[in-house]
């Protein structure tokens, strides 16, 4: 693991440049690198209560967090419940039931270890960090030290952030977001089936699993009005439709 040198650095670095249209700034892959991961993922609350991914390692972390969003399980969302750290040493070893579809498809993707914070303030959670790595193992005491490091930095970031800018990185309907359509595609929904926007995500959602498609590519279909669920019946509680 590099020194403490690096991760001075790395905190250094998160605030973005003057002007920059990006929510963090640095090196998301360094950053994972630093604190003896392969990679980071970091999503934050939108003004509807939805999540949005605004900085990742490229490839497995960003499907990684697609998935738990796609899903509807997984670290991620642990912590955001919880507000608390949430790790996994092994997802080969771990009990069945905790996260019983996440697991699998996240061991096809190479995740083996995963370790997730939320970056909340007070009972808020603004966000959550989700780290994952190839190899499993616990992590190490100097790793805990420095992730609740960075967590405290990028919480500073975006409380640090403007009004303005705030509006409009909460909003999740700007094209430069990760999930722009998903959130177009909810809204969408919710006039099409009368449910509230929760439930229209919940629906995006089962859709999605039902047909084993991501998230991402079926809201653009519904943006682009190839799908549509005026016929879709409300989700139950557990995010599942009745056929």
């Amino acid at each position: 693991m590099a020194g403490s040198a690096d991760m001075a650095t790395v905190l250094a670095d998160l605030r973005p440049d003057a002007g920059s249209a990006d929510f963090f700034g640095g090196d998301p892959t360094r950053c994972a690198i630093v604190l003896g991961f392969d990679g980071i993922a970091v999503s934050l609350t939108t003004s509807q209560g939805f999540s949005e991914l605004v900085w990742s390692s490229p490839g497995v972390s960003a499907q990684f967090e697609d998935l738990q969003f796609t899903l509807g399980q997984g670290p991620a969302w642990d912590a955001a419940a919880g507000l608390t750290s949430v790790t996994e040493p092994d997802l080969h070893t771990m009990t069945a039931d905790r996260w019983p579809v996440l697991v699998s498809e996240a061991v096809a993707l190479g995740v083996r270890m995963v370790f997730c914070m939320p970056l909340h303030l007070g009972g808020a959670c603004l966000g959550t960090v989700t780290f994952q790595r190839a190899t499993p193992g616990p992590m190490t005491a100097p790793a805990l030290l420095d992730a609740r490091l960075l967590a405290a930095a990028m919480l500073a970031v975006i409380l640090d952030r403007t009004p303005t800018d705030q509006g409009s990185a909460t909003a999740g309907e700007s094209s430069n977001f990760h999930r722009a359509a998903v959130h177009q595609a909810t809204g969408m929904i919710s006039v099409q089936a009368g449910v509230t926007l929760a439930q229209g995500l919940l629906l995006l959602r089962a859709y999605s699993y039902r047909h084993d498609r991501p998230v991402a590519d079926v809201a653009t279909d519904v943006v682009a009005r190839r799908v549509h669920f005026r016929e879709q019946p409300e989700p139950d509680a557990s995010g599942r439709t009745k056929e």
